[in-house]
C-alpha cells in the first residue's frame, strides 16, 4: 500500500513538473485565436489587436480564425472541443453567457467546457439608425414604432447574442414591436443598416463609431448604465425614460477546460501586461472600449452571474431559438 501511495505521489509530482516545464517553454508553435463572428466587428478587432501583441511578445504567430454562426456558438464549440494545450484560444464575449439559456441543445457548457483567462475590454452598446431616419431620440423612436406597428426592424450580430437581447429588452420596456433580423456578425448588419434594409441596430460603440463619426449613422441612446466616453453627448436609455436599462458587452480570452493552470497563468500575465501598455489603452479607448485585464476567477464569477441574469430575462421575455 505504501508503494502504491508513493507511486501515486510520484506521478502527481512528475505530472506537475511536466506542466511547469510546458508552461516555461510555451508557446513553441503557432497559436490559433478563434473569433466566433465575422471579420470587422468588435470581437474581430480586439482579437487582432491582442493576437498581434501576444505574437510579438512570444515570438510565435497568432493566427486569427473567424468561425461565425449560431450566435457565436459555433466558434465557442470548436474551442471547447480543441486540445487543452494552450494552442487554441477563444475571443469570447458576453454572448456566450446568454447562449447557455437561449440554446436548449448547446453542444458545450460555457462554465464546464471553457476556462476563463481574462476579460480584455468592456464596450458600451448603442442604438443606432441611418442618418435620414425620421426619429432622433428614444421617445421619438418609440412613438414612430407605435405609429407603424410591426413594420420596423432591428439587426443584431446573431440570434441569442447580447444585441438580440437588448432589442427584446427594448421591446419589453418600451412597448414596441421591432422585428429582429439576425446576422453572422456586426459588419454585414451595419452594411444593411446603412443601405436601408433594416431600420435599427444595437451594436457596440467599437463597431459603429467610425460610421457615426462619418455621419452615415446616428446614435439614439447608449444601452448601458453610464454614458460612453466615446459618445459623451449621447444619453443612456435610462436617462431617456427606460429606467434600469443596462446591458454591456465584454470581450475576453478563454481556453478549453483542462488547460494546465501554468499555461493559463502565462497567457493571463501577458494579457494584463499588454492591456497596461499606454499605446494599447489609447487604441482601445479610441474604439470606445474600456480595457480590463482581470483575473480568471473574476471573469468566471462574471460569467456565472450573467448566465443566471440572462436566463431570467430569456424566460421572462419568452425568447426562444428559431
Amino acid at each position: 500500500m505504501k508503494r502504491v501511495i508513493r507511486g501515486a505521489l510520484l506521478s502527481l509530482v512528475m505530472g506537475s513538473a511536466s506542466f511547469c516545464v510546458a508552461a516555461q517553454s510555451y508557446p513553441t508553435k503557432p497559436i490559433k485565436l478563434v473569433v466566433p463572428s465575422a471579420p470587422g466587428g468588435s470581437t474581430d478587432q480586439l482579437a487582432r489587436l491582442m493576437g498581434d501583441r501576444l505574437g510579438a511578445a512570444w515570438g510565435q504567430t497568432v493566427v486569427i480564425e473567424n468561425k461565425p454562426g449560431a450566435g457565436l456558438t459555433l466558434g465557442a464549440a470548436y474551442v471547447a472541443d480543441a486540445p487543452a494545450d494552450g494552442y487554441t484560444l477563444l475571443m469570447g464575449a458576453v454572448h456566450h453567457s446568454i447562449a447557455q439559456s437561449f440554446y436548449k441543445n448547446l453542444s458545450y457548457d460555457v462554465q464546464r467546457d471553457l476556462a476563463p483567462v481574462s476579460i480584455v475590454a468592456i464596450v458600451p452598446n448603442v442604438m443606432i439608425t441611418r442618418s435620414d431616419f425620421p426619429a432622433n431620440t428614444t421617445a421619438e423612436v418609440i412613438a414612430y414604432s407605435k405609429a407603424h406597428p410591426g413594420a420596423l426592424t432591428y439587426g443584431s450580430t446573431g440570434a441569442g447574442t447580447a444585441h438580440h437581447l437588448i432589442g427584446e429588452q427594448f421591446n419589453t420596456m418600451a412597448g414596441t414591436d421591432l422585428m429582429h433580423v439576425p446576422y453572422k456578425g456586426s459588419s454585414p448588419a451595419l452594411v444593411d443598416l446603412m443601405g436601408g434594409r433594416i431600420d435599427f441596430m444595437f451594436d457596440t460603440v467599437a463597431s459603429c463609431l467610425p460610421h457615426i463619426q462619418s455621419g452615415k449613422l446616428k446614435p439614439i441612446a447608449v444601452a448601458t448604465g453610464t454614458r460612453s466616453s466615446a459618445l459623451p453627448n449621447v444619453p443612456t436609455m435610462d436617462e431617456s425614460g427606460l429606467a434600469g436599462f443596462d446591458i454591456a458587452t465584454w470581450f475576453g480570452l478563454m481556453v478549453p477546460a483542462g488547460t494546465p493552470k501554468p499555461i493559463i497563468d502565462k497567457i493571463h500575465a501577458e494579457t494584463v501586461r499588454i492591456l497596461a501598455d499606454p499605446e494599447v489603452k489609447k487604441r482601445l479607448l479610441a474604439m470606445g472600449a474600456e480595457p480590463v485585464g482581470n483575473s480568471p476567477e473574476e471573469m468566471g464569477k462574471r460569467i456565472e452571474s450573467e448566465v443566471a441574469k440572462f436566463g431570467e430575462l430569456i424566460a421572462k421575455a419568452k425568447i426562444t431559438a428559431k
